[in-house]
């Protein structure tokens, strides 16, 4: 039995301020609506270097001292997806937007009331909750189920 299995890396990074996230307003109709901000890490870069590159091109923001809080995962073709989360109060710089979508620091009691990416509820239990760690889509009779440890 192959213990191996092919797994594309990407990383989501809570910048917070206070009472205030930095969100995305995604365009891309894969998935479109508020997250945060992330991306690809790449061949042999290392985690925490990918979200320091990935928040400089999607935010403009330089980030200090990113802290791994949980991960994200679901089944693709012949693999996994991971996503690492990490989350910083630490950063400075001029904020931008790019071709991913327009950035804005949003008060946390209004994300409820925006039209977010489908999980995006339950990922934030994740960066919320100490006692969490996980966010996890099984698959159960063919259908993805999400699961929050």
């Amino acid at each position: 039995m192959d213990r191996s299995e092919k797994a594309e890396l990407t990383v989501l990074c809570m910048i917070y301020d206070g009472d205030e996230i930095l969100l995305q307003n995604r365009i891309k109709d894969s998935w479109k609506g508020y997250t945060l901000p992330g991306g690809h890490v790449e061949p042999g870069e290392s985690f925490v270097n990918a979200v320091i590159r990935e928040m400089k091109e999607e935010t403009g923001l330089d980030v200090f001292n990113p802290i791994l809080c949980g991960i994200k995962q679901f089944p693709i073709n012949d693999g996994r997806y991971i996503v690492l989360l990490y989350k910083t109060d630490k950063f400075s710089g001029k904020l931008i937007s790019s071709d991913e979508g327009e950035m804005k620091w949003i008060k946390r009691s209004e994300v409820p009331s925006l039209p977010c990416v489908n999980d995006f509820d339950k990922l934030l239990k994740v960066f919320d909750n100490d006692e969490l760690s996980e966010f996890q889509y099984a698959v159960r009779d063919n259908k993805l189920i999400p699961l929050v440890y």
